[in-house]
């Protein structure tokens, strides 16, 4: 359960986020808005990429400020820019740093990364230069190189901003596959209009919560006045 108990964000004299509660159950929850919304810090907040001004936030009962580490074993972050994730040579170099603190045999480790290069379609890239990637690949790696970690619940900002209409479809086909508790912050609106659960946000306030087709409603509705 991840909860949030009137949390506040500010940077400088701005206000970022205010008076946030709210508590995120659902399989999928989406995050819409503005530019500077919000979205971006509401979900850097969930595994202690910022901090809270005030307020709290708790993923498992677990304040990830005090216990970083423990929420990050379980909470990982999937970018907009996969350039920021990418930092090894090459495909399956980059896959098995993710697995740099974990205490499994070679062999187990071997098989996590082939099931992670499969799962993205990558399997025949382990060798390639990671750098010479397609932007739409490296996408994909960056998604590898988080769900060989195992994590529980999986955080993505705006992660097809750089991709085209097949890439895409690619990424959203293997994140709608998922077992695990997706939170997606996009401008994509046809990405989340049939998800459960959906945020709408305006100048650090959540102004609507509710089920997709009903939260972009709104949201067209307030870009439209």
């Amino acid at each position: 359960m991840i909860c949030f108990n009137n949390v506040g964000l500010t940077y400088e004299d701005r206000n970022v986020l205010t008076e946030i509660t709210c508590e995120l159950n659902e399989p999928r929850v989406g995050i819409i808005g503005a530019n500077g919304s919000g979205k971006s810090s509401l979900l850097r907040l969930i595994n202690g990429l910022t901090t809270p001004t005030t307020g709290t936030v708790t993923v498992g009962g677990l304040d990830p400020t005090d216990h970083g580490r423990d929420v990050r074993s379980r909470v990982s972050f999937l970018f907009s820019n996969p350039d920021a994730q990418i930092v090894m040579p090459t495909v399956g170099e980059d896959i098995e740093f993710s697995l740099r603190r974990n205490k499994i045999s070679a062999l187990e480790r071997h098989e996590r990364i082939s099931q992670a290069l499969a799962l993205v379609g990558l399997s025949d890239y382990q060798e390639h230069p990671a750098h010479l990637l397609s932007s739409g690949q490296k996408q994909l790696l960056a998604m590898a190189a988080i769900m060989v970690t195992e994590p529980d619940i999986l955080l993505c900002d705006e992660p097809t901003t750089l991709l085209d209409r097949r890439n895409t479809r690619v990424l959203i086909d293997i994140i709608d596959a998922l077992p695990q508790q997706i939170i997606m912050a996009t401008h994509d609106l046809d990405l989340v209009s049939q998800w459960p659960r959906v945020l709408v946000m305006e100048h650090g306030e959540i102004i609507a919560d509710s089920s997709g087709h009903e939260a972009v409603a709104t949201y067209k509705a307030t870009v439209d006045r």
